[in-house]
């Protein structure tokens, strides 16, 4: 009996010097981490400097005593400071990856550093559509942090942030948490933006932005970006944002070295599969993105991409959403021969399809507003020369003008309005009324109706349950 209570004491001793032994490690892990990675973050000071004339002040009693002497009144000045973070990618050359939001307008931007020094940084690029920008100084002895493979981030893993919240006097604050999940888009921006944030629970906060997200390995795997606070107060509330370091590298080298960033163009406007839209065509998943046009003359066209294609993969990769794809694109080297896979009237085709180089001119939009829809009620009429006026359509575009909704509709709910114009029921471009009221009777017997919505010159799917 004795030798049993030994053995156990024993037992539980060693299981407590285990777990200790673990803590300790882990501990002593995020502390290697944070020793390391200190040096290299930065403290981004930015003015900015605004004039006003006495034509622009605000009207007092005091401007009015002025008014005499507009031409003599002298110009004032105000100063306008912000805050930031950063990080030096590159100790030799003094190469600093941050947000373009954190530098934007600036007419002067201060790098403090760990060891107190004070540098001037000038700005190398800075691209809006990503949030990053690359800033230089000029300085000997700077630590550096090497970039990590985002790609191989697993949701759950421990991530470290770095930066200065609220205010220098706070700089390299070390926060810890995990990573909560991959891919999130349309947080910050419109259509137009390039979003595939890491999301993180670690502490971020106004004074951020532009600092690191780091592995246990100490490798820099984001850059901060964004918070959602979740109220009017600006303020953690454990939902985080960082740009992934792939994406930050990519930017980072165009900007150097060609000062602005290359991307490809597919020419198609897009929008999410969503649950109706999966049904009305036919589909057997949810991921992809569905095309509402092909721009003319582009690589989509050029490869026989259509309208109504659902895009489930492109160079191999599964698409999961339109932001998805988007990236996806951006990120490839124009002319290069991709693969792309379609899924048309239930079946899936495989295309080729050469990219082209996003010029200033070129969008790549997609829609992702959500609809719940259970009934029509939609009056339409042919497009005849006096509609085509009214609505400020060409005469010459074929499909059917929507010159009445119920309040009460679906189709209202929806979003479809007078003066939308109808190009297409289910899988068949429609021209008149006829076509769209046979086609409308065939639909009915799917019990849903998918309909194609042209309005100020973009086309989106709708998908309309239908109520006898």
């Amino acid at each position: 009996m004795r030798k049993s209570i030994l053995w156990i004491v024993i037992l539980f001793t060693g299981y407590i010097y285990a777990q200790n032994s673990v803590v300790s490690q882990f501990s002593q892990a995020f502390a290697n981490v944070a020793e390391k990675a200190n040096p290299a973050v930065v403290t981004i000071m930015t003015q900015k400097v605004y004039k006003v004339n006495q034509m622009h002040a605000p009207r007092t009693p005091f401007n009015d005593f002025f008014q005499f002497f507009p031409k003599n009144f002298p110009e004032q000045e105000f100063y306008g400071h912000a805050l930031g973070s950063g990080v030096i990618v590159d100790g030799k050359k003094g190469y600093i990856l941050t947000n373009h939001h954190v530098i934007a307008d600036a007419d002067e931007i201060d790098v403090k550093l760990m060891d107190k020094r004070v540098f001037k940084a000038k700005i190398v690029g800075s691209d809006p559509k990503s949030d990053i920008a690359v800033l230089q100084i000029d300085g000997k002895n700077l630590s550096e942090l090497k970039l990590g493979d985002s790609g191989k981030l697993r949701v759950g893993e421990w991530v470290l942030a770095v930066g200065s919240p609220f205010s220098a006097n706070l700089s390299h604050t070390v926060t810890a948490g995990i990573v909560s999940a991959l891919g999130r888009s349309n947080i910050i921006s419109g259509v137009n933006n390039y979003e595939d944030f890491i999301q993180t629970d670690a502490a971020i906060n106004p004074g951020n932005s532009g600092g690191a997200l780091l592995n246990l390995k100490g490798e820099l795997i984001g850059i901060n970006t964004a918070i959602v606070s979740g109220g009017i107060e600006k303020a953690n509330r454990g939902v985080g944002f960082a740009i992934p370091s792939n994406m930050a590298k990519k930017v980072m080298n165009d900007l150097i070295t060609k000062g602005y960033v290359v991307r490809a163009w597919l020419g198609v406007y897009i929008q999410e599969v969503e649950d109706k839209l999966a049904r009305a065509l036919d589909l057997n998943t949810r991921d992809g993105a569905l095309v509402t046009k092909v721009v003319e003359d582009s690589p989509a066209e050029k490869a026989g991409i259509k309208e109504g294609d659902v895009i489930i993969r492109f160079n191999g990769e599964l698409v999961k959403d339109p932001s998805h794809l988007k990236n996806i694109v951006s990120s490839t080297s124009p002319g290069t021969k991709s693969e792309v896979i379609i899924v048309r009237d239930g079946k899936e085709k495989t295309l080729k399809v050469v990219l082209e180089e996003l010029q200033q001119d070129k969008e790549q939009f997609a829609a992702n507003t959500n609809h719940d829809d259970r009934n029509f009620g939609l009056q339409v009429q042919d497009l005849t020369p006096a509609l085509a006026k009214q609505f400020g359509l060409d005469s010459e575009q074929e499909g059917v003008i929507v010159t009445n909704v119920e309040a009460s509709s679906a189709a209202y709910k929806a979003g479809i309005r007078v003066g939308d114009l109808i190009t297409r029921v289910g899988k068949k471009n429609i021209s008149s009324k006829r076509e769209f009221k046979k086609m409308i009777k065939t639909a009915k017997k799917q019990g849903t109706i998918l309909l194609l919505v042209k309005r100020n010159g973009v086309s989106r799917f709708y998908a309309l349950d239908i109520e006898d």
